[in-house]
């Protein structure tokens, strides 16, 4: 069995790295704190603005499809959804568990122009794709006057 050192600043790292997340999330995204999507755990997320469409990129492994919520409310993205704690251990005991399971939430203040009733969302390999269609631009159109 191989013994690895523990390192206390490897933990004040993490420890800090959740503090500046919590931060970023209250202070840099209006409208995107709500203590009823926050949970044990926070996925990562990436977002991605294309001409088309914002795309969001959430990943959660080990979370099943049918434990996802997706709603729009106040044009505000909500993302909520649990892992459930691993079954197969069966009467054993965990020698070592960095997984973290629970509930989780996420929420992200959309920008008005999106088109909240056309979202669609995939899931695939871990990753849940939630695509957010932007509206089609306004061409300019001509009037005709007529003069009598």
């Amino acid at each position: 069995m191989t013994i690895i050192k523990w390192s206390p600043a490897r933990e004040i790292a993490s420890l800090q790295q959740g503090i500046n997340r919590l931060f970023e999330d209250v202070f840099s995204q209006p409208g995107s704190y709500d203590p009823d999507t926050m949970g044990a755990w926070r996925p990562p997320v990436d977002i991605v603005d294309t001409t088309e469409a914002i795309l969001i990129y959430v990943e959660i492994p080990g979370v099943d499809k049918d434990d996802v919520d997706i709603e729009v409310k106040d044009n505000v993205l909500i993302i909520r959804g649990e892992r459930v704690v691993d079954s197969r251990i069966g009467n054993g005991s965990y020698y070592r568990s960095e997984r973290v399971f629970g509930k989780f939430g996420r929420s992200f203040a959309l920008p008005a122009m999106i088109r909240a009733d056309h979202i669609k969302a995939s899931f695939k390999n871990g990753v849940l794709k939630i695509s957010i269609p932007k509206p089609e631009e306004e061409k300019p159109r001509q009037v005709t006057i007529n003069v009598e």
